[in-house]
């Protein structure tokens, strides 16, 4: 297989955080791309999700059964100084 280089532009404090995470990790950043650039092949997309976490699924399972709770009246509400005193009990 033969080897190429290519050129991308990054920001560059982003390249450096980048770099240093990499390198504790044992890795270069080339080694990181091609590690990256392989497992999109591999997938045919990009290897892992791109958006808010917040809408993840499993947090919309969590805000619908939250509200269910609600409506039900399952909820029960206290003030913050009533939350601390369970805190220093």
């Amino acid at each position: 297989m033969a080897v190429v280089s290519t050129n991308i532009k990054i920001d560059s404090e982003l390249k450096q955080d980048a770099q240093k995470l990499f390198e504790a990790l044992g890795m270069t950043l080339s080694t990181a791309v091609n590690i990256f650039l392989r497992q999109a092949v591999r997938e045919q997309g990009i290897p892992f999700r791109i958006g808010d976490p917040f809408f993840s699924q499993s947090n919309q399972n969590a805000l619908h059964q939250a509200t269910n709770e609600l409506h039900a009246g399952q909820v029960v509400v206290k003030t913050m100084d009533e939350l601390e005193e369970l805190e220093n009990d």
